[in-house]
């Protein structure tokens, strides 16, 4: 490559690695320094090539030829340098390891966010100096997936989220993004929401309170309009009261553990969905798992109903759905099928973000707070337990709860 293209050339690599780390799903930061790393060493490539050919035309090559060759050798060092310098100045942490996970090189940001020194640790083994640590933990398992929401070892009021990647020959890349600033920020809208909800619930419950006394007969013609009143009222406390809920459970790490008696709390779904569906779906019950959940009653009775009323609400008149409660191999799974409308499958990945609608006015038509799949999957955190959603466009869907065998009781039988 001629030499007056190289600065080209390694700009590029910088933006494909940018690049690269956005559509990733990563930082773009992250894929700007593994583009780094990976010109540093084309860099060096080009120096040892270079550093061979000088050798081999040292004893027959003429003094202009020399000084080419020393033009050359002092513009790849020139670029290898600045390189080094990017790489050195990225907010991300990046650590080149050896065949044996030994630090050959780190930047300032592992110095702060990882608590390197840069005259004692090279040379020495990663896992050593992250010792006592859940980095250390995570590397001794294998390094498996990305690690998130770690303390940064370096500074305790951080949190990272943590990539090995495979490099050249044998080696690695550790790549740490900081991820302090969006997790405040996230926080600020935790308490935003939260607050804001807090605040609405007290005028919201006085105007349904007064629209309630309010009597159609005696306005005949305000019927419709009174009658509509009621209906969003009732969904605006809905949406405050799903809020309120959600703010909780995703400021809660653990739950209250009790004994669930699943066949009452069947029992208690299932009418729930019958009162919702006033006689226009067939609704079926099984239970065979023979086996109590151990966990939060309330909690577990809000996903569980939730569930069963989105069936409701999303399974045309006729429909029918099926609730079953089964036993499977190291566990047992609550699930809910419908013949609704179904779900398209770009869809699927988003279903539980808060507000997100598959169709608008189809949810706003059937009382639907956009709340219940979020809140389920909360739920299902605190329980050590997954949500697995299965449909097709047209042909009803499927949610499943699968629970650990953990949190498994056999029938308190009363005696």
């Amino acid at each position: 490559m001629p030499d007056w293209k190289l600065p080209t050339f390694l700009a590029s690599i910088l933006c494909a690695g940018a690049a690269l780390g956005w559509l990733a799903g990563s930082s773009a930061w992250a894929g700007l320094a593994i583009a780094a790393i990976i010109g540093v060493v084309f860099l060096l490539t080009r120096l040892r090539h270079l550093q061979r050919a000088m050798m081999a035309a040292s004893v027959t090559a003429s003094p202009m030829q020399d000084d080419r060759l020393m033009t050359r050798a002092h513009l790849l060092a020139s670029n290898l340098r600045d390189l080094r310098q990017a790489a050195d100045r990225l907010p991300d942490a990046v650590v080149l390891l050896d065949r044996r996970q030994q630090i050959r090189w780190f930047n300032h940001a592992a110095e702060s966010l990882l608590g390197l020194n840069r005259t004692r640790d090279r040379g020495q083994p990663l896992i050593q100096r992250m010792a006592h640590s859940d980095l250390a933990d995570w590397l001794r398992d294998g390094a498996q997936g990305q690690l998130d929401d770690v303390a940064a070892p370096g500074n305790k009021d951080n949190q990272l989220n943590v990539t090995l990647l495979p490099f050249g020959e044998h080696q690695q890349l550790l790549l740490a993004h900081d991820i302090t600033p969006m997790k405040r920020l996230e926080q600020v809208r935790r308490d935003f929401v939260s607050n804001v909800s807090h605040e609405l619930r007290t005028p919201l419950t006085v105007i349904h309170g007064y629209l309630e006394l309010l009597d159609p007969e005696d306005v005949p013609e305000l019927a419709p309009v009174l009658g509509e009143m009621r209906a969003q009222s009732k969904r605006m406390g809905q949406i405050v009261e799903d809020l309120l809920t959600l703010s909780r459970l995703e400021t809660q790490h653990e739950v209250i553990d009790e004994r669930v008696p699943m066949a009452a709390l069947l029992a208690t779904v299932r009418k729930e969905a019958e009162a919702l569906s006033q006689g226009r779906h067939q609704i079926s019950l099984e239970s065979t798992a023979n086996a109590d959940l151990f966990g939060s009653p309330k909690d577990l009775h809000s996903a569980l109903s939730n569930l069963v009323s989105n069936a409701v609400r999303y399974t045309p008149n006729g429909g029918s759905i099926a609730i079953r409660w089964r036993r499977e191999p190291g566990g047992a799974v609550y699930s809910v099928s419908d013949t609704g409308f179904g779900i398209p499958a770009n869809h699927l990945a988003r279903l539980t973000e808060r507000f997100y609608r598959v169709s608008s006015s189809r949810s706003r038509d059937s009382g639907g707070t956009g709340l219940g799949l979020s809140i389920v999957k909360h739920v299902l955190n605190l329980h050590q337990a997954r949500l697995q959603i299965e449909s097709e466009a047209g042909a009803g869907s499927t949610f499943s709860c699968h629970f650990g065998d953990e949190r498994l009781l056999a029938p308190d039988t009363g005696e």
